[in-house]
C-alpha cells in the first residue's frame, strides 16, 4: 500500500542515541481496509481507495451505505484515493495497518492547515508595514496597489488582505522514527500540517535503508592485501 489515512494526535519529544533533542509528531495512523480499486481500463487511471475511523450507520447517506456494502466493509468517515502502477494487486477488504512502515522509512504527510480567519498584509504577508513615527499614518495599510499611465488598474496577483490558513499543506520528506503497531501511532520526526485531531494522509516515499553487513575477517584482509610484485 502506497499510504494510510491518519488522524494528528500531537506533537512530544525524544532525545536520540546522542542525547539530541528531536521534536516528534504522534499520527494515529489506520488500520485503513481497501474501500475500491480503480483501474485504467473501466476509470482511466490506477487508484485504491481506503477509509478511515468507523461511523455508525445513520450518519451515512444511502449511496455510501450501497458503496461500503458493496466492498464488505463497514462505513468509514473519511475516504481517500493513491494512486498506485497496478490496482489488481490489491484487494477489495483487505486491511492495512502502521507495520508497513519501518524507523527510517520517508513520508510525506498532507493535511489542512490551520485557519486563521481574515488576516491584513503584514500577517498574511509579511509586509513590514509604515513607520510608528514621524507623521505616518498608514502603519498597517497595504499602501498603494495600482499604476497611474499603464496600466490603470492592479496588478494581477496584488498581495492583499484576505482569508489565511485552511489550505492543503504538504510536509515532504519526514523520517519516521517510532512504529507502535499495538496502538496504531506513528511517531514522524518534526510537524505535520493541521490541529489536533486533524485527518492526514501518509503516503510513503522511500523505505528504510538496508545496514550493509560487515565482511568477514578474512574476505576484508584479503581485499586489502597488496598484490604481489612480478618478477623480472
Amino acid at each position: 500500500m502506497p499510504g494510510l489515512i491518519g488522524k494528528k494526535v500531537g506533537m512530544t519529544q525524544l532525545f536520540d542515541e546522542t542525547g539530541k533533542f528531536v521534536p516528534i509528531s504522534v499520527i494515529q495512523a489506520g488500520p485503513c481496509p481497501v474501500v475500491q480499486t480503480k483501474t485504467k481500463d473501466r476509470d482511466g487511471y490506477d487508484a485504491v481507495q481506503i477509509g478511515f475511523e468507523d461511523v455508525k450507520e445513520k450518519r451515512a447517506n444511502k449511496p455510501d451505505l450501497g458503496h461500503f456494502k458493496k466492498a464488505g466493509v463497514s462505513p468509514k468517515r473519511i475516504l481517500r484515493e493513491f494512486r498506485v502502477t497496478d490496482a489488481k494487486e490489491y484487494q477489495v477488504g483487505s486491511v492495512t495497518t502502521v507495520e508497513m512502515f519501518e524507523v527510517g522509512s520517508i513520508v510525506n504527510v498532507t493535511g489542512t492547515s490551520k485557519g486563521k480567519g481574515f488576516q491584513g498584509v503584514i500577517k498574511r504577508h509579511k509586509f513590514h508595514g509604515g513607520d510608528d513615527t514621524h507623521g505616518c499614518t498608514t502603519h498597517r495599510l497595504p499602501g498603494s496597489i495600482g499604476a497611474s499611465a499603464y496600466p490603470s488598474r492592479p496588478w494581477k496577483g496584488q498581495k492583499l488582505p484576505g482569508r489565511m490558513g485552511g489550505v492543503q499543506v504538504t510536509a515532504r520528506n519526514l523520517t519516521v522514527v517510532g512504529v507502535d503497531k499495538e496502538r496504531h501511532l506513528l511517531l514522524v520526526r518534526g510537524a505535520v500540517p493541521g490541529a489536533h485531531n486533524g485527518y492526514l494522509a501518509v503516503k510513503m516515499v522511500a523505505q528504510a535503508p538496508v545496514k550493509k553487513t560487515q565482511a568477514a575477517p578474512a574476505a576484508a584482509a584479503e581485499q586489502k592485501k597488496a598484490p604481489e610484485k612480478k618478477k623480472k
